[in-house]
Order: C-alpha cells, then sequence, then structure tokens
C-alpha cells in the first residue's frame, strides 16, 4: 500500500502547479535555459543522436531497458541517502582524497545495479555540495564539490543503457568509442552546447588497466575525465571561471587527473 501511495504521489506531483513555479524559479534566476521539461526532453534526443550519428552504437528507450544483475564487479550498497562523508584527513600538501561510500544510496532509481565506487583528490577547502536536478547532467549527478576560492566539479555517473544495449555488464570506456566518439557525444552532458570547436587537448592514460579519456575544453573552461566500469559511464568535470582558472589551473589539472573507479 505504501508503495502505491508513494507512485501516486510522484505521478501527481510530476503535473503539480508548483512544480512548474519551481522551474518558472530556476529560469528567472539564470540557473536553467528554456523550458525544464523541453530541457530534459532536448538533452536525451541530443545524446542519442550524437551517439547514432557519430559512435554508431544500436540505442534503445528508456521505456524498453532491462537492468542487469551486478555483473563482474560487486558492491556493497546501502540505503543511506543524501551526502555521505567520504574525505579522508589532509595529506602532507593539504590535500585530502575522496572516496564514494560503499553506503551512499544510488540515486538513479530502483533497479540500477549498485555503483563502482570512485575516488579523486581535492585540496583541503574543497567540500561536498548538493546537487540539483537544474544542473547540467540533471539526475545523473552523483556528486559535486566546490571551493569558492578555486572551482567546482561534478561525478556523473549514467547507466550504458542509456545510450546502448550491446555493451554488457563490463564496460570499458574503449568498448564505448574513441576519445573522439567519446567527447562529442558527451562533452555536451558537461557544458550544455555542442563540443566542436572547443576541445583543446585529449589524452589517453591508463591506470591498473583501466583508460580514461582526458580532455581539456575551452570556452567554457573545463577538464573532463571520462571512463567506464561495470555497467556505468563516469564523467568527472573540473572547472572554474576566468580569475580562478588562471590561478589555479595547476590545482584543476591536477584534480582532474586524479579521477579513479576503484
Amino acid at each position: 500500500m505504501m508503495e502505491t501511495a508513494l507512485l501516486r504521489f510522484c505521478v501527481s506531483f510530476s503535473g503539480h502547479p508548483h512544480h512548474k513555479k519551481i522551474a518558472a524559479h530556476h529560469r528567472a534566476n539564470g540557473e536553467i535555459l528554456g523550458g525544464y521539461e523541453d530541457e530534459c526532453s532536448a538533452k536525451v534526443l541530443s545524446r542519442r543522436s550524437v551517439l547514432a550519428t557519430v559512435s554508431g552504437i544500436s540505442l534503445v528507450s528508456s521505456t524498453s531497458l532491462t537492468f542487469p544483475g551486478e555483473g563482474l564487479a560487486v558492491v556493497k550498497q546501502g540505503l543511506l541517502a543524501g551526502r555521505v562523508p567520504g574525505l579522508s584527513e589532509p595529506d602532507d600538501e593539504g590535500w585530502r582524497t575522496y572516496r564514494r561510500p560503499d553506503e551512499k544510496s544510488g540515486g538513479h532509481g530502483v533497479g540500477w545495479s549498485p555503483i563502482i565506487p570512485y575516488a579523486f583528490s581535492v585540496p583541503q577547502d574543497w567540500n561536498e555540495v548538493p546537487v540539483s536536478i537544474a544542473d547540467l547532467g540533471g539526475t545523473e549527478i552523483d556528486l559535486r564539490f566546490a571551493s569558492p576560492k578555486e572551482g567546482r566539479l561534478s561525478v556523473i555517473v549514467a547507466p550504458v543503457l542509456r545510450f546502448a544495449d550491446n555493451l554488457g555488464d563490463n564496460v570499458k570506456i574503449e568498448n564505448i568509442g574513441t576519445p573522439a566518439k567519446v567527447i562529442n557525444a558527451f562533452g555536451p552532458e558537461v557544458i550544455g552546447e555542442n563540443v566542436e570547436g572547443k576541445v583543446l587537448s585529449s589524452n589517453v592514460a591508463e591506470h591498473e588497466g583501466r583508460l580514461y579519456y582526458q580532455f581539456e575544453l575551452e570556452p567554457p573552461h573545463v577538464l573532463i575525465t571520462a571512463t567506464a566500469a561495470g555497467n556505468r559511464l563516469y564523467l568527472f568535470s573540473v572547472t572554474g571561471n576566468g580569475l580562478q582558472w588562471k590561478r589555479y589551473y595547476k590545482y584543476l589539472k591536477k584534480i582532474a587527473t586524479s579521477f579513479r573507479v576503484v
């Protein structure tokens, strides 16, 4: 009975006038562009059309998805919702390592397999900040961090079945495509626009047998690290305004290249 009531509540809320007022409020404050529903629809269509034309991967609609098991990576995942501390104590240089807690809930809906943890390093004054569905990446943003002085970052964790149905449960980034195909298909998830002509550099790094595609885009100033594990695609982006980019580029670059799936 409780599950039925919750379902009815969610359905009714999506069409509630207050929901529309929230979207309008965001528009008025410049947090999103265009209608909330239009933006979400355009984002899905854009991603699928790019993959279909650029990477040649067969796509499936979200209504026909099936959810695989845990695959090769068995991860403990509890039901603890919200933000969970995962930061280490500062090292000798004042940097801390964040590791996604095993107990942190997935946030991508019932039925998705557990998220394989990831880790990265940040200076001591960086902290976790709330995730909003108005952010670029929407509900697929798993984490955000920021420093008022130096910049901000986000982690998008997207089920690969949103993009293709033939990649299996132990996906590697090279199975999804080349660096050029990946950044063209998924770069708009991060910057909100086509990346053509904005990619300053790309690199492929390997750590413990896993490939990481690393990109620098401008404008806007952003560093993106992409990889895949289990049945998830990970997009780690680090950015800052013009002044932050100029003063703290070295730090931002170090953060971007520290990302690992563990």
